[in-house]
């Protein structure tokens, strides 16, 4: 009986949800994916995954169960490599949550030439818009941009900083004019990023303090392609990436507003769950996105 078999089937059919794609990733028949997992539940007489012909899901048992086979599998990499030649190559399977496309940062292309690196490697990269949590949605990381201060029980990376400015087209300023201080914002169309409702208020350093600035009324996105349309077309004002407003600044589409006003800065950042040892995959893969990302100028 190969427990470690068991238990590499079992936690491909959790990150994968299913049988099939498990067996796809894993390189094995579906039926040899099943039989493995029916004989890890026979054998601790207990069920891991509520099954139906729609989805698999975990049980309460099989997700702790889950997170410590996740772990032990970690762990086995990591006691493989330290043995291994320095020649040899990262293989097996790689989870990823990532933030949609914009500007200049794309994911997509960074896995490209991870795989292309570490052939042996296979991803899978679901594009979210949501915070996600990799322990509970079994992500071996995931890569978001969020506040520095930004409270979390994980462990994050720090690749780069994003400083973000107030702009708006030039053809709004002629028509609305433009605003001297943080609070006449409160007089003026605002367009903000709201992530599923949750938005993110505007918040100025001042001489005489913080100023938040709550766009309850602007028209919303979860979408920075489509907020700078709609900046760009003289909807109304916003606040962006200064690196992805080059162009706009440089041919005039857009000007900078409230420029002695600082607003807080985000950080683009790698976080995986807190454990002893970090696998051979999400390092390589946190060392190429450090590459890739910390030496462009946000």
């Amino acid at each position: 009986m190969d427990r470690f078999a068991e238990l590499r089937a079992f936690v491909a059919v959790v990150e994968n949800s299913g049988f099939t794609a498990a067996a796809r990733v894993s390189r094995l028949p579906r039926s040899t994916v099943s039989r493995l997992v029916m004989g890890l539940e026979e054998r601790l007489n207990t069920q891991l995954l509520q099954r139906s012909t729609r989805s698999v899901a975990t049980t309460s048992t099989g997700q702790v169960y889950y997170e410590r086979a996740r772990q032990v599998l970690d762990d086995l990499d990591e006691i493989d490599l330290a043995v291994t030649t320095t020649s040899s190559t990262p293989s097996g399977h790689l989870r990823i949550s990532a933030p949609l496309p914009f500007q200049g940062i794309n994911f997509a292309q960074t896995v490209a030439n991870f795989v292309k690196v570490y052939p042996d490697m296979t991803v899978s990269m679901d594009l979210e818009t949501r915070l996600v949590d990799p322990v509970s949605e079994g992500y071996d990381l995931i890569v978001r941009i969020a506040r520095p201060d930004e409270e979390t029980n994980l462990v994050d990376h720090r690749i780069a900083t994003l400083k973000y400015v107030t702009c708006a087209a030039p053809m709004y300023v002629r028509k609305y004019g433009m605003p001297q201080t943080p609070a006449d914002l409160r007089n003026h169309k605002l367009i903000v990023y709201a992530n599923r409702n949750r938005m993110r208020n505007w918040v100025y350093q001042t001489a005489n303090g913080r100023v938040e600035i709550k766009a309850e009324s602007a028209m919303k996105t979860n979408n920075m392609e489509a907020l700078m349309v709609w900046v760009e077309n003289g909807l109304g004002i916003s606040v962006l990436p200064e690196y992805a407003l080059r162009d706009a600044f440089k041919y005039k589409r857009l000007v900078k507003l409230l420029e002695d006003y600082e607003l807080p800065k985000l950080c683009l950042q790698v976080i995986y769950p807190p454990t002893r040892h970090l696998s051979s995959k999400v390092r390589l893969f946190t060392d190429m996105v450090a590459e890739e990302y910390s030496a462009v100028h946000f």
